[in-house]
């Protein structure tokens, strides 16, 4: 980072923090929102852009050779009058990025010149043009552009790992189906699904160790979770592999045991654990186990307590439920035991670990009854424990948040066009935004004196939800040069993330190199 970025950056934050300093205040005479006397005017030559992050992010797409890739082998467009195959993959991705929600906040982007001259572009799509770029996709396509984006990932993982070899011990492979409810009536493919809502029934295949959705696969409504996971979960496993990691882990819940496929990626040397159906003869085998093979489950706490343990607020729901004589199950105990076990569709054996859960059934203050309660995960790792296995199997539930996010952060779930593939392929697209996000994570530097402070900025920004990310990264209110061949950035406020902002320019500025 250039010593004047650095000292100005100084500067803006030793201003705020002066302004904000502790104060023994006097009673006021009027409120702190005094302003009053506002007018506003337009400037002659000086243009400003809400959002100066999105300079960065589009040289992170250029220096990962994101956009060549995407022009080179995704074969849409006949003829570029005027668009590439990345104009339009792109226009939707920073769509998303400058806080649009549907291809219709794009009329509000490619009228806005600033923006337009920012990314050095005479014009974008239009809504219209964007929708119909959506329609022509086919199957093929789409899983074309996932592949080019993954290809292109490699190159992201390897220039990630350049400052350690951890990253590459183990590759975290997670799969989680959503629901996605739409309100029209005229959209092929839509289903009604188990819960009884219209729509249709993505599978989200991704890797926990940095949030990145590797494939996503559009299904009808009414599928089952694991309708197509194997194949997608293979090729999963052949992208990690070609990455470099020296172990894979699959985790999945219930719905993705998948018994007929088990021998098979137990042979190629991945390690799984998925959740199985409490059925009648695993609960009947769990009931005989003897007594002495249960061992208790003490669950790790949550963080650790720095200072002082923080006294409990009342718990109000727990309150109205006796109050009101609800019917309410309590968790007494927790205990882990295992047995082998041989699904149908297996030819070899595996470790079957249950967790008992001991609980109470009241009523106001008064107990029932008690009830047992069995969850088993079927697993091929027989060198973990039974609670870091149960830990393993839990820790899947962080995809619900990635799910979260990619359905009600970056809004890849809208479902706008009109049918099936044609919703696939906007929901790749759109999703890109949150692996550009990722991407740039995985870029910042950690090197240097203060190797410590940028890993831990760095994961930070990683885990960071996308409207966060949005709000420091990308809303940056700025000024427009446009100066011979050079466009600038003129950034005209501060936050606590800059610093970080200009650490990842820093490191934009050349091609990536593995």
């Amino acid at each position: 980072m250039k010593k004047k970025i650095t000292k100005k950056l100084k500067q803006r934050k030793q201003r705020i923090q002066y302004r904000l300093r502790n104060i023994n205040w006097k009673e006021q005479s009027k409120p702190m929102l005094s302003a009053g006397n506002i007018h506003y005017d337009i400037a002659d030559r000086s243009r400003g852009l809400a959002y100066g992050g999105i300079g960065g992010i589009h040289l992170l797409t250029r220096q990962t050779g994101l956009a060549k890739a995407i022009d080179r082998n995704l074969k849409l467009l006949k003829r570029h009058l005027p668009y590439y195959e990345s104009d339009h993959v792109l226009n939707i991705a920073y769509n998303i990025l400058c806080n649009g929600d549907c291809l219709e906040d794009l009329e509000r982007l490619r009228n806005d010149e600033v923006y337009l001259d920012a990314l050095g572009a005479k014009r974008i799509p239009d809504p219209t043009t964007a929708g119909d770029f959506c329609r022509r996709y086919t199957k093929e396509d789409v899983e074309a552009l996932m592949d080019i984006i993954n290809e292109v990932r490699l190159g992201v993982w390897q220039k990630s790992a350049s400052g350690g070899d951890e990253f590459f011990e183990e590759a975290v492979i997670d799969a989680d189906g959503m629901i996605v409810e739409t309100t029209g009536e005229c959209k092929e493919g839509m289903n009604i699904s188990y819960k009884g809502i219209w729509g249709y029934h993505p599978l989200v295949i991704s890797l926990a160790n940095t949030g990145e959705p590797l494939y996503l696969v559009n299904r009808s409504g009414n599928c089952t979770s694991s309708e197509g996971a194997a194949k997608y979960l293979d090729r999963a496993m052949d992208l990690c592999v070609a990455a470099g990691f020296r172990k894979i882990l699959v985790r999945g819940d219930t719905d993705f045991s998948q018994t007929r496929h088990l021998d098979r990626w137990d042979t190629r040397g991945a390690r799984f654990i998925f959740g199985i159906n409490a059925m009648p003869n695993l609960i009947e085998i769990a009931d005989n186990l003897p007594e002495g093979l249960w061992r208790p489950f003490l669950r790790p706490a949550k963080y650790e307590v720095k200072t002082e343990p923080r006294r409990r607020h009342a718990n109000v729901k727990e309150q109205i439920v006796v109050e009101r004589g609800y019917e309410n199950i309590r968790l007494q105990s927790e205990d882990v035991a295992e047995f082998d076990y041989s699904p149908t569709k297996c030819n070899k054996t595996y470790r079957i670990v249950v967790l008992r859960k001991n609980l109470s059934v009241e009523r106001g203050e008064k107990v029932l009854f008690d009830d047992i309660r069995y969850f088993f995960y079927i697993t091929n790792d027989y060198k973990s424990s039974r609670a870091e296995i149960v830990g393993g199997a839990n820790g899947r539930c962080n995809q619900e948040n990635l799910n979260e996010q990619l359905k009600n952060g970056v809004k890849a779930m809208r479902m706008p066009v009109d049918n099936l593939v044609s919703n696939w392929a906007y929901m790749v697209m759109a999703s890109l935004a949150w692996t550009l996000k990722a991407w740039f994570a995985l870029l910042l530097p950690e090197k240097g004196r203060w190797s410590t402070k940028y890993k831990t900025e760095k994961r930070a920004v990683l885990k960071m939800e996308f409207k966060k990310f949005r709000s420091a990264f990308i809303q940056l209110p700025c000024q427009i040069i446009k100066t011979g061949r050079k466009i600038v950035y003129r950034l005209l406020s501060w936050n606590r993330w800059l610093a970080v902002f200009f650490r990842g320019l820093k490191m934009l500025r050349h091609p990536l190199r593995c």
